[in-house]
Formats: structure tokens, sequence, C-alpha cells
């Protein structure tokens, strides 16, 4: 019971945050009809879909994580409350994909099911991780200087986003058998081609975070501090020679090492982003009292930026700390499990959001050389909401598989 109250308590402060947000957006855009009514219905639609998609879970599936869902949603709402306030039409489209998702999220718990039964697919896993890599390679179009985008007609989508559930699958079911060194060289054939297309696309970002999973699913299979090195001595070595080999990996890293030296030109994106952050101080300029226009792909790679200046640095650490209780929520789901298959999809979907979310906001803030990705549920983008939503659909499913899940 204590748990419904606090779940329910959450839920209103999402709807007020929301309705005051998109209350605050109306009067932005005041015209001569008065207020922008597109905002209001925007605000209740999203209220509407998270009422109903956590009536669901609770009703039908009582036994789980129902925070997953929420922090899930409340990272989508201020997703969409910037994005409003940056472009209106691509706010609106958001929140189609967020029907998408939300939708197959649901699915997924309803009809998915047992897990366990999944590991078995392991070569079908393989198979389709293979194919969306190499789509970019082969058939991809370049956007913001990587080529990882498959246009149909005027649509497009990133293969890889996809790739990443797939290859999650497909390590959780060829690591769950670990016993020996021997057990690891196809894994780590099928790792190491992924990111060689990767590299081919100059999707550093993806990369990057291809990495990550891999890392993380190999250390909570095996316990093996030593492979966890060899890893990273290898990337090392790959980042070395792409260094050598890449011009565009050259210039990544000297804007990082420099980024005031290319100001005007080549580092304009981060130097923008950097004085965007610097502008909203704490407490922000106040929603709409911004420039976002001044920052360079507000909508997806800098939108932490344009955050950060209308809501404020306090704010910024807010998003992070939702990220954290979210990537917590997830990994309790595999701490719960009793089944290694599920247990190693749950880390490394969880692993998935949380690589991505540490290398977006890294790079914004020049911590790290920049690498052109969305940050999970707050930027623009069709294949990244899905793709995250899909991952937390399955992640509620394990946690309602789990045998004791507060």
């Amino acid at each position: 019971m204590n748990s419904n109250r606090e779940e329910k308590k959450l839920l209103t402060y999402t709807y007020i945050f929301c309705l005051i947000c998109f209350l605050n957006l109306s009067i932005l855009h005041w015209t001569k009809q008065g207020l922008d009514k597109t905002a209001i219905v925007v605000a209740v639609v999203v209220c509407g879909l998270i009422t109903y998609a956590h009536f669901i879970i609770r009703k039908f599936f009582p036994d789980g994580d129902k925070y997953i869902q929420i922090f899930a949603c409340i990272l989508t709402v201020i997703g969409l409350v910037i994005l409003y306030r940056i472009n209106a039409v691509y706010a609106i489209k958001q929140v189609i994909w967020f029907v998408v998702g939300i939708t197959g999220f649901i699915i997924l718990v309803v009809l998915l099911p047992d897990l366990k039964s999944f590991a078995k697919w392991k070569y079908f896993y393989l198979v389709c991780t293979v194919i969306l890599m190499a789509m970019g390679t082969l058939f991809g179009k370049e956007k913001y200087g990587a080529k990882n985008w498959i246009y149909i007609g005027e649509y497009g989508f990133q293969p890889s986003e996809f790739a990443k559930l797939f290859l999650v699958a497909y390590l959780a079911a060829a690591l769950k058998k670990y016993t020996q060194n021997k057990d690891l060289i196809e894994p780590a054939i099928v790792v190491m081609i992924s990111l060689g297309f990767m590299v081919l696309q100059k999707d550093l970002g993806s990369a990057l975070i291809f990495f990550g999973i891999s890392v993380t699913m190999l250390y909570i299979a095996t316990s093996k501090v030593k492979y966890v090195a060899t890893c990273f001595g290898l990337f090392a070595a790959g980042s070395v020679i792409s260094y050598k080999l890449f011009s565009h990996v050259r210039l990544r890293f000297l804007i990082w090492k420099d980024v005031w030296k290319y100001a005007n030109d080549k580092g304009y994106q981060i130097v923008q982003s950097l004085i965007a952050i610097a502008s909203g101080g704490l407490f922000g300029t106040g929603l709409g009292l911004g420039h976002p226009e001044f920052v360079p792909v507000n909508s997806t790679d800098f939108i932490f930026a344009v955050l950060c200046e209308e809501m404020g640095g306090l704010m910024g650490f807010a998003v992070i700390i939702l990220y954290f209780l979210l990537f917590y929520r997830c990994m309790r789901a595999a701490v719960y499990t009793d089944d290694k298959f599920s247990a190693l999809v749950a880390v490394g979907y969880s692993s998935m959001i949380a690589t991505q979310v540490l290398v977006i906001i890294g790079g914004v803030i020049n911590l790290i050389p920049l690498t052109g990705i969305t940050m999970p549920l707050i930027s623009y983008g069709g294949s990244s909401m899905i793709t995250t939503f899909f991952a937390l659909g399955i992640l509620q499913k394990i946690s309602e598989e789990a045998t004791s899940v507060e």
C-alpha cells in the first residue's frame, strides 16, 4: 500500500509539472485567438497516456517495479516541454513517437511470454545484429558527419538503435553459458564486427555505447577484472588506430583538447553549448527567455544545453538524478530475477541507457570528445524513443517475473 501511495504522489507531481510547463508555453505562444491551445492539448494527451499506461501495468501486472515506467515518463515530459519550446512541430511528432513507444511498452509486458524461453534464439539475435549494423555502412546516408541513417521515402531511422536491442539479447544468450575462456571467442568477434561497422559509419557515439554495454555484461557474466582490463586495452589501441586513420576522429580530439581554438568554426557547437549552460546559471533564464536558436542541433545532440539554459543547472542535475534512479530501478530487476539470461538482459539494457546518458552529457560539456547521439527519452527522435521504451518494456517484464520485487 505504501508503494502504491508513493506512486500516486509521484504521478501527481508529474501531472502538475506537465500542466504548469505547457500552460506557460501556451502563454508564450499567445496569438490573436488567445492561448496556444495546442500546448494545452499536448499536456492533456501526455497526462492521459501516462495515466493509462500506469493503470494497465498496476491493474493487471501488480508484482513488478512500477517506478521504471514512472521515471521514464517524467523524463519524456521534460523532453516534450523543451522540444515544444524549441519547435512545436517537433514536440507534436515526439508525442506520436511517445504513443508508439508506450504502446510497445504495454504490449511487451502484456503479451511477452516467460523471458527465459528466449535464451535459445541466440543465432537469430546474432543475424539481426549483423544485418542492422551493416545496413548503415552499405545503404546509409550521411547526417551530421555520421553515415548511419536509412531513408525510406521521407522517413529516416537509425538501424544501430535497433541493433543495440539485439546485441544485448545475443550477448545475454551467449554469456549465459560461460564456463571457460573459449566461450568468449564468438561474442568477442561479434562485438568487434559491430564496433568496426560503427567506426566505418563514423558513428563514434554508438561505438562507445556498444563498448560500454559489452564490457558491463562481460564483467557481470564472468566477474573477471582481467577481461575488462583487456577490453579497455584493445579499445585504447583501436582508438589510437582510428585517430591515425580517420580525419574526423583527429578533429574531434583536437576540438576536445582546445575547444576555444576552434570556437568560430569546427568547435562552434560545443562553445555555444557551454555558453548556454553558463548563462543559465543555477536557476535558469526561465522557460521561453533563453536563446536556444544560438545552440546548433538543439533538439537532439545539444538539448541538454537548452534545458540547462532555460531551466537552470539545478534542473540539469535533477535530470541526471532521474536517469540514475531509472538505472537503479532497472538494475534491481537484474538483482531479483533468478534466471541468468534475464539478469544479463536487464544489465545490458540498463547499461545501454546509462552509457548513452554519460556519453552525450560528457560531450555537451566537453568532458569527453563530442559524439553525436541523443539523450534517451528527452531528445527528439523516433528511433531512440521506440528502442528505449522497448528496452524498458522488457525490463518491466523481467521485474514482473522476478521472485521478489517490492
